[in-house]
């Protein structure tokens, strides 16, 4: 690309706020309608799943990703079918998220997945609903997805004595806290005893974790906290006596309609490929009073030498004023999708680029650290590759090799690496398909942009 970016997108809506709300609006007692949601893989594996459990679901997809919307009514903490069988392909959210809604219920079901989600890691989810008292039968690995699994209520008898409380090791994944937080008031209801989630591990606090308490806190649930300055030593209390239902928060439009933000994640490509290219974009509906953690990306792209205006139509990002985005040290750990669209253009700045404290992206859709240095290093980048992350020093955009990258068929390598490719010449995406996952027109909309 020979120009500076001069863009206006809109992106779909956030697939973590589409995903907390689907199971939410599923544990809620009312038809819900959810405005703004992201069409993609991972949200039709997840509505395909309430599906199967015999929720009605009704999808509405259009073209204006802001009118995209999915009604489902809630069995008020009931699953439909007592019994059955659910896929969650490689949806990670879907695969923990499902798993907490099937763990505390009154039936036995059978959770099957890909391959690639087959490798990620349960066990830590598995290990807290374990201590409650849900039978976990493992049909391949112990630890891991595909598992048979009967619901904790299944025995009313066993109710009264039901544990009050669970420990869950948060350092692998935040989706196991945040998928025990959205059925607590499930079962702080169904006990009358207040449930208590201990936190063990470094990520009690981060910002997917504080996002499943806003959509929480939207819907009319209030989870309270003891040691709330210990990020590894926070416990989650939720009361008794509450319920999931539209409350008064501005995220609901009108009526049962819950507003969807759009995809922060997402946007980090757009924002990424301004600077990048010393040109601006404006991304619609996204503010930075968004709940999504990867809106900090906005605060190391203006450390690099951008300029950000927040305006009522959405954020502007222009380009440095000078030739190249400075170097940064950044700690990642609580935006760390963003660990990619940084390294991708980490190249093309004018000193190094340290990215750290991101070793658990290792244990996603695949090893990311260690796919992004192999990638870069057949680029020609000299690229140093730690347990917890990256550091890249920068080679210009001569200095970069031409290269097939390969994406692992993780669809944020695919669509960080289209960010070098607007810099340097001859990079080519191999699998762009995989971008499905998240974001099915992604490089439709990179090809409208850039011309």
């Amino acid at each position: 690309m020979n120009k500076s970016l001069d863009a206006r997108v809109r992106v779909p809506g956030s697939k973590s706020i589409t995903n907390r709300a689907l199971l939410i609006s599923a544990l809620s007692g009312i038809r819900t309608t959810l405005r703004g949601v992201l069409f993609s893989d991972d949200t039709e594996v997840f509505a395909n799943a309430l599906k199967e459990l015999g929720f009605p679901v009704e999808v509405n997809e259009s073209p204006d990703p802001g009118e995209c919307s999915i009604s489902i009514r809630g069995g008020k903490g009931l699953i439909p079918s007592r019994q059955g069988r659910v896929y969650v392909g490689s949806a990670g959210t879907a695969a923990r998220f499902i798993t907490a809604m099937l763990a505390f219920s009154e039936g036995e079901y059978e959770i099957q997945a890909s391959e690639q989600m087959e490798k990620r890691p349960m066990k830590p989810l598995f290990d807290a609903l374990g201590l409650l008292g849900t039978e976990i039968e493992y049909l391949k690995e112990t630890g891991h997805l595909p598992v048979r699994i009967r619901g904790c209520f299944a025995d009313p008898g066993k109710i009264k004595a039901f544990p009050v409380e669970t420990v869950v090791d948060s350092d692998q994944s935040t989706q196991f806290l945040s998928a025990l937080l959205m059925l607590s008031p499930l079962v702080a209801e169904r006990t009358g005893t207040p449930f208590k989630i201990r936190v063990d591990g470094s990520r009690g606090k981060g910002a997917y974790v504080m996002m499943t308490l806003k959509v929480m806190e939207q819907f009319g649930v209030k989870v309270s906290e003891e040691n709330g300055n210990d990020d590894s030593q926070v416990v989650f209390i939720t009361e008794p006596g509450q319920e999931y239902e539209p409350g008064k928060d501005d995220a609901f439009a009108e009526g049962n309609v819950y507003e969807v933000e759009p995809d922060v994640s997402a946007a980090g490509y757009f924002f990424a490929a301004a600077a990048v290219t010393g040109g601006q974009v404006l991304l619609e509906g996204i503010h930075k009073t968004s709940m999504q953690g990867d809106i900090r990306l906005l605060d190391l792209l203006e450390k690099m030498g951008c300029s950000i205006k927040d305006t009522p139509e959405g954020i502007v990002l222009k380009g440095p004023e000078v030739e190249r985005l400075a170097g940064i040290d950044a700690d990642m750990r609580d935006f760390s999708d963003q660990t990619m669209t940084l390294a991708a253009i980490a190249p093309f700045c004018s000193s190094e680029v340290n990215i750290r404290n991101v070793a658990h992206i290792r244990k996603q859709e695949s090893d990311r650290i260690h796919g992004m240095a192999a990638e870069l290093k057949k680029m020609g980048v000299d690229v140093t590759e730690r347990e917890d992350g990256l550091s890249i020093r920068p080679v210009g955009n001569v200095g970069i090799k031409p290269t097939v990258v390969e994406t692992y068929n993780d669809h944020r390598m695919a669509m960080a690496f289209a960010l070098t490719g607007l810099v340097a010449d001859g990079i080519v995406i191999d699998n762009q398909e995989c971008c499905s996952k998240t974001f099915k027109d992604y490089f439709k909309v990179l090809d409208r942009i850039t011309g």
